[in-house]
């Protein structure tokens, strides 16, 4: 087994290999993630000075600096002819490691994505609030980049994104587009919405909303006449109303729940999953669109109720995560065990797909 080459060289290497992560640790060869696994490359194990090296030579000194202070940083990282990174460093057991999300260099259309229909329509919207939630790794960022780039092809109008870091850059084409990265253009995600609704915009996309200050300023920008794209690491529509609405102080929690049903437009849910054949991953996903049963709903706090209208919604383009898993099954692009393994309710999922012989119970 040969030593780790330059962190260059496993960057490339991890574009030709189709991996959408590298993972640089200590005790381990650096790490391949391809199709939601993870491969080892073929280079020895890392040692404390070979991963500090490695994770070292993508930061400039000031960057260097911040993470010294804060022992973690997130930044992107290009390379001319190689492509762009998502970079998170980090100190574990105090040695340096970092995980370096390849960022695809195009961004692909709805169409290339797998996504639903009716997403053209959403993007298109005139003001609002939309959100795409799912785990890490679920492709949340790609579809934001997806949406952002239909607007931006077909719309004279002023897009601003607020990413931590920016991971697709956005030429100019019928929209001006301005991105701002937490750390090098502002401090915080709240802080910069804040200051974003005097600079003019029409379309307002928030990389994370994390916290109480930045839903807050979200919502707010929605309520004044903007499209505000966010997202949340939440696993359905409900759950994602349900997690907005307990940030906030509990005397404040009717007044979001009018907020929200008066501005958001749609929720769409994503996770990607391992095809059943070729390799390559999946989109799996539930999309529920605010219609007026759904707004009456969040209004009135009976968010448990919203799953029986997106199962009834399809007529609106709603459809749920199990109900699209069903068809993914059907279509033969996913086993039956990794549908049931991700559905939301496996006994809903069971009765759409109709279970095979000897499939697991």
């Amino acid at each position: 087994m040969a030593k780790a080459p330059d962190v260059v060289d496993l960057l490339a290497l991890a574009v030709e290999r189709g991996a959408s992560d590298l993972v640089i640790t200590v005790g381990l060869p650096p790490m391949l993630k391809i199709d939601g696994e993870f491969h080892p490359t073929e280079y020895e194990p890392l040692t404390p000075q070979e991963t500090r090296r490695l994770m070292y030579a993508l930061m400039d000194e000031k960057q260097q600096r911040i993470f010294e202070e804060e022992k973690e940083l997130d930044f992107s990282f290009s390379l001319p002819g190689k492509g762009r990174y998502r970079v998170n460093v980090f100190l574990q057991r105090g040695s340096v490691g970092g995980v370096l999300r390849v960022v695809p260099s195009t961004v692909k259309s709805f169409e290339e994505l797998g996504l639903p229909k009716n997403i053209a329509e959403i993007a298109m919207s005139p003001r609002g609030l939309v959100l795409v939630t799912g785990p890490t790794g679920s492709g949340k960022s790609t579809t934001l980049a997806a949406m952002i780039d239909y607007i931006n092809e077909r719309k004279a109008c002023h897009i601003v994104t607020i990413e931590d870091p920016i991971e697709f850059f956005h030429k100019h084409k019928r929209a001006i587009v301005n991105q701002r990265e937490i750390g090098s253009d502002t401090k915080s995600f709240h802080k910069a919405l804040r200051s974003v609704l005097r600079q003019a915009p029409d379309v307002i996309l928030v990389g994370e909303m994390r916290d109480y200050e930045t839903i807050a300023a979200a919502i707010t920008a929605a309520e004044t006449g903007h499209l505000v794209m966010g997202t949340l690491h939440t696993n359905s529509a409900p759950e994602t109303i349900d997690r907005i609405v307990d940030v906030f102080p509990e005397n404040q929690q009717e007044q979001v729940r009018v907020q929200l049903s008066n501005n958001l437009v749609a929720v769409l849910t994503q996770q990607l999953l391992p095809k059943a054949f070729g390799g390559g991953r999946v989109l799996a996903y539930e999309l529920m669109i605010a219609t007026p049963a759904v707004r009456a709903l969040i209004r009135e706090g009976k968010t448990h109720q919203l799953r029986s209208v997106i199962q009834t919604g399809g007529q609106y383009g709603m459809i749920t995560m199990d109900a699209c898993l069903a068809d993914l099954y059907k279509r033969k692009l996913i086993t039956y065990e990794m549908g049931l393994a991700r559905a939301v309710d496996p006994k809903e999922f069971m009765r759409l797909a109709g279970a095979p012989e000897g499939a697991r119970r």
